[in-house]
């Protein structure tokens, strides 16, 4: 007889309550089951402080896996965790735009590539406020604030952004911010002002990176990790597909933010929107299977984690994105811009939901509200601090040539 990786769990697991019973009136019974495959999903008893033991080539295997074994698997997996017809709904608001001096292959916010993005000042508090009362009455629970930075820096920028996060938590909107790397003492001052989470992507896996980016360095981003880990705030890291990478620097990728302790809270998958202007504009579109494959496959090895649909979802279909959110994703960023680039409006995301009977998760569902701690009663200061991020040795010629093309 056949049985799925999914059904030997729960029988492994039930046949175990049983045996314990009659161990206590001095019986036993025998467990035999066999298996023709490797048991993947005993690994979702993992606890969220537990390291998880997955490895690459595990990894591999399950994204392998035919889709329709895949798709049972994440989808039990994701109903055992999460309501499969609630979805988060987050809104993106660029607070400063290009001018970025990084040289990430896929980014058009960079300033050596040329492309039509151009630069622009931090946004004053009023417009923020006033975007995200707008993706609030949309429907959205929270706002992600994003700033073309290669790293946090102390100083009348830093106490306007912590002033936005304060004004926007009192909204009543899990507060989420994207600014670069950032210090532990930075860190503890956005968690004081009130942010729920911070995104820093590990964007490929640490082979695959040196790929794509030059300017920072793959152990930069997971210190900064390391330093919101020291505060109350969750984490939100994931990465973009379709940027030339293997199965296997999706798998690589897929195992450190497993290997994080504790998991990340969410996990955004992008999937590459090639811009004219960047090294990476003559990369073919993803194809719905791939996202599908990296959204089941996270959610197997993320059980507890938001698994996000983030750029690239305006080549997605209803249905393609239907499939998605069988698969295990339970977020989305709506509104008409990631960034720079084009995504679903709000209003259409809401239809979408309509048709497919979903529901938006209201804030806070996950983790209470923070509080905001008034800026006369932080315990943590301007330490006009000047890290010494990394500066890798490494060159990557696609890069370069497209630098010199501008």
């Amino acid at each position: 007889m056949f049985i799925s990786d999914y059904q030997s769990y729960h029988l492994n697991y039930n046949l175990c309550n049983y045996q314990e019973k009659i161990i206590a009136l001095n019986y036993s019974i025998p467990m035999v089951i066999k298996q023709n495959r490797p048991d993947f999903s005993i690994k979702i008893s993992n606890n969220m402080e537990t390291k998880p033991q997955w490895t690459q080539e595990e990894v591999v295997a399950l994204y392998n896996k035919p889709i329709m074994d895949l798709l049972y698997e994440a989808a039990s997996i994701h109903r055992k965790y999460h309501d499969p017809n609630k979805v988060q709904v987050s809104t993106l608001i660029s607070i400063k735009t290009g001018g970025c001096p990084e040289d990430c292959a896929y980014c058009p916010q960079a300033a050596r590539y040329h492309t039509n993005v151009k630069a622009e000042g931090l946004m004053s508090l009023e417009q923020v406020k006033e975007q995200a009362l707008a993706a609030k009455a949309g429907g959205s629970s929270r706002i992600c604030m994003g700033a073309a930075w290669r790293n946090v820096k102390d100083g009348p920028e830093f106490d306007h952004v912590l002033e936005m996060v304060r004004t926007l938590n009192r909204l009543d909107m899990e507060v989420c911010c994207t600014l670069g790397m950032l210090t532990e003492n930075q860190a503890h001052r956005l968690s004081e002002a009130g942010l729920y989470a911070y995104n820093h992507n590990l964007d490929s896996s640490a082979d695959y990176y040196k790929e794509i980016i030059s300017t920072r360095s793959y152990d930069d981003r997971l210190q900064t990790i390391e330093n919101v880990r020291k505060t109350n705030i969750t984490v939100c890291s994931g990465g973009i597909i379709g940027m030339g990478e293997s199965i296997a620097d999706r798998a690589a990728m897929l195992v450190t933010l497993a290997s994080l302790i504790p998991q990340p809270e969410s996990v955004p998958i992008n999937a590459l929107v090639p811009v004219p202007g960047t090294p990476m504009e003559v990369m073919e579109a993803v194809s719905i299977w791939e996202m599908v494959r990296m959204v089941a496959t996270a959610r197997i090895i993320l059980p507890t984690t938001q698994v996000r649909l983030s750029a690239g979802r305006t080549n997605m279909s209803t249905e393609g994105q239907a499939l998605c959110f069988f698969a295990g994703a339970n977020s989305i960023f709506s509104g008409d811009k990631l960034l720079t680039t084009p995504n679903p409006a709000i209003n259409e995301d809401m239809d979408m939901f309509k048709t497919l009977g979903l529901v938006a998760q209201q804030p806070f569902e996950k983790k209470n509200q923070p509080e905001t701690i008034a800026t006369e009663m932080a315990h943590y200061h301007d330490l006009d601090e000047r890290p010494r991020w990394s500066r890798p040795e490494h060159k990557i010629q696609r890069n370069i040539a497209k630098q010199q093309d501008k």
